[in-house]
């Protein structure tokens, strides 16, 4: 009764008036009017100050309205989420990744998740920017870790995780290995190794082009164990942002911190989903991703 009493409230101050809350609802005014008395013996104070036809709320009034609004919110989301559950017994969160990331971060937020909701099967992909891009706008995934390339949309819930330093990766024999920091300008005549697909190749080029400034040769990999390889056989550098703690690296391979006009190049690094897809499980792992990137990040 009381929820229905709350949110019979919230209605008459939303709406501003008893008649049409009563109409929101679904039942009489006589009705709600006794509902709101009703609440207001229960709890023992005065909600509103009446006045004729008019009515505003008393200070008690104010933090019961401000307070409904939210539990309401959340008990919407509690009965959205469980009815979810009940009518699919294989709900799924569907996670989509950069070919790039090479972070310990994402597969241990994997694990946590799977450890608190056993009942949510996790499938996971990877691509370039782009292509998660379209994987997002197609509803083929529900939320994706990626880097930040475009102004934030309003359709997407852009939640930050963590603006990391860029690093190459570059082969212990090059002489530039023995830098303890690496200038744009310096790679000019070292190929640059991309990680990307046959069809993304030109998206990343000119991305790593135009707007991070690399201005070499392009070579290109299909994922980060063969551009290491091409890396270690000294083909090229690999650029690799440090979302979380990244794996050591081989011996015969050296990861340097890259700057441009000696400023370190940070990269902003987010969760997105879209806001009109937007549910409990897809904020849980967001946020269980993010704690395990800001600890680590202090650790480290």
């Amino acid at each position: 009764m009381l929820f229905k009493q709350m949110r019979y409230f919230v209605s008459v101050v939303n709406q501003n008036s008893f008649t049409e809350a009563a109409a929101e609802e679904f039942i009489s005014q006589s009705a709600i009017s006794q509902q709101i008395r009703a609440l207001e013996e229960e709890l023992g104070v005065d909600l509103f100050v009446r006045q004729h036809r008019k009515f505003s709320l008393t200070p008690a009034g104010q933090y019961f309205y401000q307070e409904s609004q939210q539990l309401l919110a959340q008990i919407d989301r509690v009965v959205k989420e469980t009815k979810m559950i009940g009518e699919d017994p294989e709900t799924q969160l569907r996670v989509g990744y950069l070919r790039v990331y090479g972070g310990q971060e994402l597969h241990q937020a994997i694990a946590d998740f799977n450890e608190i909701y056993p009942e949510i099967a996790i499938n996971i992909i990877n691509g370039t920017h782009e292509e998660l891009y379209q994987e997002l706008r197609q509803n083929t995934v529900d939320i994706v870790l990626s880097d930040q390339r475009r102004a934030f949309s309003e359709e997407y819930v852009n939640f930050e995780l963590i603006q990391p330093k860029t690093f190459v990766e570059i082969s212990a024999r090059n002489p530039l290995s023995q830098q303890d920091k690496i200038e744009i300008n310096e790679l000019a005549q070292l190929p640059c190794i991309l990680i990307t697909s046959k069809e993304q190749q030109s998206h990343e080029e000119n991305f790593y082009r135009d707007t991070l400034g690399f201005s070499g040769k392009f070579l290109f990999a299909e994922n980060l164990a063969e551009g290491r390889l091409m890396v270690a056989g000294n083909q090229g550098f690999l650029p690799i942002e440090s979302v979380g703690t990244l794996t050591p690296t081989e011996i015969s391979i050296r990861r340097i911190p890259l700057e441009k006009n000696h400023q370190a190049v940070v990269r902003n690094y987010c969760a997105f989903w879209k806001k009109e897809r937007t549910n409990y499980f897809i904020e849980e792992f967001a946020a269980i991703l993010k704690k395990l990137i800001i600890t680590n990040e202090e650790v480290f």
